[in-house]
């Protein structure tokens, strides 16, 4: 998908650069697979902010994806449209099966609308077509990836992502995954074959603050702007180093930027190979 840049006839369109969507299909709505969202403005049950700089926004409905399809093993489908999905970076298709069911999934660079899909043990390497990992041939970018057998793909889904397979190792294979993490991953769960489609997306540059808004994004703003009441980095007189000699800290206190949170070491025997170059 292309690029799109404006001439500056406003102060909004001068920096502005967007996705081409010009490809894609608009059909209606198909009221089985959508569903409207309430927005919680980043606020949990008790009304509390939760999430920070999230407000507003425009209405959006929400398209059920498929993420699984190991329900439809061996049923033919074709791709009736590639849309665009307001809640994800990657555009999205639709799909109907030989047995006339619709459903949503993940589109994949290079997918065009008449395209025939198959979700089976083993199938043709084509971007879309899903397989168990021990079917795909090494180096092969994947993506929508089972991390847990059954569950259905719960990695590698955002625009322009991707994982390459590297080995077979008994029961399990090793993949290397976006971050450069290798993991184990047992070699029955499935995985879509290519790449998730939209890689132009991390170019868009929005151009306006009201765009943002539209989003649901609200502004941000630094540490150091602020008073020292409402945050480590706050007070001075103007902009002032952070000048902590333990390094920046979140607005709670906390160590920032760089400092490991990871606390789960129930599933580190299914990292192969840390993302950190100090951790072998």
């Amino acid at each position: 998908m292309a690029l799109k840049t404006y001439k500056p006839t406003t102060s909004g369109r001068r920096q502005l650069v967007s996705v081409d969507y010009s490809a894609l299909d608009t059909p209606g709505r198909d009221k089985k697979l959508t569903c409207s969202l309430k927005k919680s403005t980043g606020r949990n049950s008790h009304g509390r902010i939760t999430s920070r700089r999230r407000s507003g926004g425009a209405k959006q409905l929400y398209r059920i994806l498929d993420f699984s399809s190991r329900d439809k093993l061996g049923i033919p489908a074709r791709i009736e449209s590639v849309e665009y999905d307001p809640y994800r970076t990657a555009f999205i298709a639709k799909l109907i099966y030989a047995d006339g069911e619709r459903r949503y999934i993940l589109a994949a660079e290079g997918m065009k609308k008449s395209d025939k899909l198959l979700c089976d043990e083993k199938t043709k390497i084509k971007p879309g077509n899903r397989m168990m990992l021990k079917n795909i041939p090494m180096g092969q970018p994947i993506h929508n990836i089972e991390l847990i057998l059954g569950h259905g793909g719960s990695s590698v889904r955002s625009a322009g992502s991707s994982a390459t397979l590297t080995s077979l190792d008994g029961e399990y294979a090793q993949v290397l995954m976006p971050s450069k993490e290798v993991r184990y991953i047992h070699k029955e769960c499935l995985a879509s074959v290519g790449v998730v489609s939209n890689a132009d997306h991390s170019n868009v540059i929005l151009g306006k603050a009201g765009r943002a808004r539209h989003m649901n994004r609200r502004p941000s703003v630094l540490g150091s702007s602020m008073n020292p009441v409402d945050h480590p980095h706050g007070g001075g007189e103007g902009h002032t180093p952070i000048g902590l000699r333990k390094g920046p800290k979140t607005p709670w206190g906390k160590p920032a930027l760089g400092k490991r949170t990871r606390k789960n070491k129930s599933t580190s025997k299914w990292i192969a190979k840390s993302r950190h170059k100090s951790k072998k």
